[in-house]
């Protein structure tokens, strides 16, 4: 027999009867009868399934149950450990397939209504944990020195949302990501704030593993400017199986560069059929629809363990407008200075920027595991997507002689910025345990490849020799990921415990790539006007690269008990890369569990996080009539003439104590105070102007206006990041009005300037700084800094009805300085949102459901006219608005389960 599987199939079956037993406390009896009897035949079925069982293993099986049953913790763990030899292949880490093959009845109808569905999604996701942090789970220990938050793929389904970013962002309050992510290309792909610091200081797992980043870097002013980092819209939401969100700086663990924390995605590996959604959505206001259709399926591969989960998704979306109408002349002026008659009737509502792009996206992944030997599995985890995104960029109006082709357009121009992206990840290997240990090798290879386009446009400066489409250029990124991981306890005389060692190493190879779109995109026909394709020239041969970066990557991590309820974490890490140093970097954790009331805990965590290659390589010329505004690379000569010098990484120290557990039966919390200090932040420079820019633009090739002006990243200033995180839930079951699941969570973060690094002496001695408010503003300030969820699911016979209130502090609105104009900081004020959702089970397989985001139609604080005029008055609202600009959001959906 299996010994492990069977194992994992008595635990879950003891597991329904301890929560059964617990329940029949709070006014459940009939639960605890059904709990009972399903105990007792899930171990009989174990057993039938499983095969026969040796007299050794009967031994160990015995004394891992009485463990469990008389909660005597220590022994349940050296009963799993002890006697390695006697299980002959690895427990599935599938809950779903182990609920299932043990003959627990997890579906509706099997036990009182309203309890079974909440509880079964608690074993699904504890029962995927193997004990200690084996390398061989996908997920985290939630009961540990790190503080993690778990959110399960039931709570992505209520919040109507099948972005997983907005899904997540809506359910964890100290998350945030706007649903516009900010101008240009910046609203090509959404990106997250964990704790208030920037996407690239969080890290993304899949399955435990570094996910790939992005191509598409950040330029343009907006929440999150200048980052790189992976994109979680890219996963098909019905592949999750829960994500895990560790509010911690855990670079020992898992990475050096995970200065915030980490976001583990661990997908589905079901084996028991599937379920199929199709939704519609739209707003209030009546633009941006919707269809989105998606779903997963798993089955086993074989007799010995094996299994397949694939998971789909296909969205359609339409646009919002919310931008404001044309100020301003359409048409030129008559050559006696009087209006063109034409004005008069000309309908102004023309501007289409403030809005969230029309955009078509397939997802796919699948995550397999097949038994190689007893004791060796294979595994593949892969996805793949192809996403079209139609942005609007700023209008033309055919008074803008310098950018419009009058015979063209003869009523305006509206260019749109296209982004066609594929994207994916092929994640192989193989793990097993040998004797005490288990490890895991794998190659992860993953690319994002992103075509530009400039449609319904021209190239002024070529006249009618223009195209009105063009091929911008595209941008793409890699990475190769080797590595090997290992765990093994390892049992003393003096500890209470085993030891937990967990070592490992990894190389990963990584490029950023910058292709050269076609001549006409970037070409300077040199009649006095606009140079390029209008709104958003092209790469030029001048600026296109193709860069890479080697990294080596090892670390070593220890866990273990002083006390039986003492425990500590010990880590560290060095980590090298070929283009910057090797660093050394750790964490040490506790954790005192006074009892299951209170427990108490305390991190220190040192971390580290390069530069992207984006970073240091991105280069886009913007050129005007007569002048040019340039994002520079890091390493360009006239960067290096400024005394900017090569850039180097972010380093940190992060403090958190915090506290958790169950305060009273049901009522489980968990709350953190936390400081973060970086050094050397990446940061755009504020943008450098004068007759020495313009001078040094000159010099190298890029224009000699006296009008030029130009920006590169730099290592800014030092910054501290204060703040706490509290969550709480609670269950309440009923005997006459079902199940009640009350949740909070709050989030408080405050980033501030400790102090900015001097000036190099080369431009402070032409009056030049790199760094002002505005752009300091910009890095800080653009997320909010507190948010409030409060939120109540009840389940009572075939409906089920989730409602929301959220709060989102005020941010700062910044919009692009235009030239001649200052932009003082635009406070939008906190905003409350309340989100519902109700669902109606039709038949057992078969659910439908109505929801609302922004229940009430809350818009942002409206800018004012001296911010709007800058914008050309096509900013009514933030375009990084925390919750949206578009107000309130209604959709339906239909889910089978089969």
């Amino acid at each position: 027999m299996e010994l492990a599987s069977f194992i994992q199939h008595a635990t879950i079956a003891r597991s329904c009867h301890d929560r059964a037993h617990d329940a029949s406390g709070i006014g459940n009896p009939v639960l605890k009868q059904w709990g009972s009897s399903h105990f007792a035949s899930a171990l009989v079925a174990a057993t039938l399934l499983s095969g026969p069982i040796s007299a050794s293993a009967q031994t160990v099986v015995a004394s891992s149950v009485l463990a469990k049953k008389t909660k005597d913790t220590h022994a349940y763990a050296q009963a799993r450990q002890g006697n390695a030899g006697v299980a002959t292949r690895p427990a599935p880490l599938s809950a779903a397939h182990s609920a299932a093959s043990s003959g627990i009845a997890l579906h509706e109808g099997k036990a009182p209504s309203g309890i079974v569905s909440a509880k079964a999604e608690d074993i699904s996701v504890n029962s995927r944990r193997i004990p200690g942090n084996s390398v061989l789970s996908p997920s985290t220990n939630p009961h540990s020195t790190t503080p993690v938050i778990i959110i399960k793929a039931d709570d992505l389904m209520k919040t109507g949302k099948t972005d997983l970013t907005q899904a997540l962002t809506q359910m964890v309050s100290s998350v945030t990501s706007p649903p516009h992510n900010g101008e240009g290309g910046g609203a090509f792909t959404q990106t997250i704030a964990l704790r208030g610091l920037s996407p690239d200081e969080t890290l993304i797992l899949v399955n435990g593993h570094r996910r790939h980043i992005g191509a598409n870097f950040n330029v343009n002013p907006g929440p999150n400017v200048g980052s790189e980092p992976a994109d979680l819209s890219l996963i098909p939401i019905g592949a999750v199986d829960h994500i895990e969100v560790i509010t911690e700086g855990a670079t020992a663990l898992y990475g050096a560069d995970a200065i915030a924390g980490a976001i583990n995605i661990v997908l589905k590996s079901d084996v028991s059929g599937g379920t199929i959604n199709f939704e519609n959505s739209g707003y209030y206001q009546g633009d941006g629809q919707a269809i989105d259709g998606y779903g997963d399926y798993g089955w086993k591969i074989g007799h010995r363990g094996g299994s397949a989960h694939l998971a789909f998704q296909v969205k359609h979306q339409l646009p919002t407008n919310n931008s404001g109408k044309l100020q301003g002349n359409e048409f030129p002026l008559l050559a006696d200075g009087s209006q063109d008659p034409r004005e008069a009737g000309f309908n102004k509502d023309v501007q289409r920027g403030l809005g969230l792009p029309k955009s078509t996206l397939e997802n796919l992944s699948a995550n397999i595991e097949i038994p190689l030997t007893d004791a060796i599995h294979f595994y593949s985890t892969d996805t793949f997507s192809h996403r079209r995104v139609n942005v609007a960029e700023a209008y033309r109006p055919v008074s803008q002689t310098s950018n419009v082709i009058a015979s063209y357009y003869p009523t305006g121009m509206q260019p749109y910025l296209d982004m066609d992206e594929y994207d994916f990840e092929v994640d192989n290997g193989i793990k097993g345990t040998y004797k005490k240990f288990a490890w895991d090798t794998y190659v992860n290879y993953g690319r994002d490849y992103q075509q530009y386009n400039m449609q319904h446009t021209d190239n002024p400066s070529l006249g009618l020799a223009s195209k009105r489409n063009f091929d911008d250029g595209s941008n793409i990124s890699s990475q190769l990921t080797a590595g090997l991981r290992v765990s093994r306890p390892i049992r003393t005389t003096f500890l209470p415990r085993d030891i937990r060692v967990n070592f490992g190493a990894e190389y990963r190879h990584d490029t950023f790539q910058m292709t050269a779109g076609e001549y006409q995109s970037w070409a300077n026909g040199g009649n006095g006007l606009t140079p390029g394709a209008a709104d958003h020239p092209g790469t030029s041969p001048l600026a296109a690269n193709n860069t890479s970066r080697d990294t080596f990557d090892g670390y070593l991590n220890l866990d273990f008990f002083v006390t039986s309820k003492w425990e500590w974490t010990l880590g560290g890490r060095a980590t090298s890369y070929s283009s910057l140093a090797t660093v050394e970097t750790g964490s040490i954790g506790t954790r005192y569990g006074f009892n299951k009331r209170i427990a108490l805990r305390a991190n220190i965590n040192a971390g580290y996080r390069p530069p992207t290659l984006g970073q240091e390589h991105y280069y886009f010329i913007d050129p005007f009539p007569t002048y040019q505004i340039d994002q520079l690379p890091a390493n360009h000569a006239i960067a290096n003439a400024l005394g900017a010098g090569r850039l180097k990484g972010e380093s940190s120290r992060s403090f958190t104590i915090g506290a958790e557990g169950e305060l009273i039966p049901n009522l489980h919390y968990s709350g953190n105070l936390y400081y973060i200090a970086i050094n050397n932040r990446l940061m755009d420079t504020t943008t450098l102007s004068g007759s020495y820019i313009s001078s040094l633009m000159g010099m190298y090739g890029l224009g000699d206006s006296a009008s030029n002006s130009l920006q590169f990243y730099t290592n800014a200033l030092n910054t501290n990041t204060w703040g706490g995180d509290f969550t709480a839930s609670y269950d309440l079951f009923t005997r006459h009005v079902g199940h009640f699941n009350f949740g909070i969570g709050l989030n408080f973060t405050d980033n501030e300037v400790r102090s900015i690094n001097k000036t190099p002496a080369a431009a402070a001695a032409h009056g030049l700084s790199f760094v002002n408010g505005y752009s300091t503003a910009l890095l800080l300030r653009t997320a909010p800094r507190n948010r409030e969820n409060v939120n109540v699911t009840w389940n009572y016979g075939k409906w089920r009805v989730f409602l929301q209130e959220e709060r989102y502090g005020s941010t700062l609105f910044l919009g692009s300085p235009a030239a001649g104009v200052s932009i003082a900081p635009f406070e939008q004020r906190p905003a409350f949102l309340t989100n519902m959702e109700v669902s109606y089970r039709v038949i057992p397989k078969l659910m439908l459901t109505v929801g609302a985001y922004n229940l009430g139609n809350k818009y942002p604080t409206r800018i004012p006219g001296w911010a709007a005029k800058a914008q050309s008055y096509v900013t009514k609202y933030s375009y990084y608005s925390p919750f949206g600009f578009s107000g309130g959001m209604y959709y339906v959906r239909a889910s089978y389960t089969f």
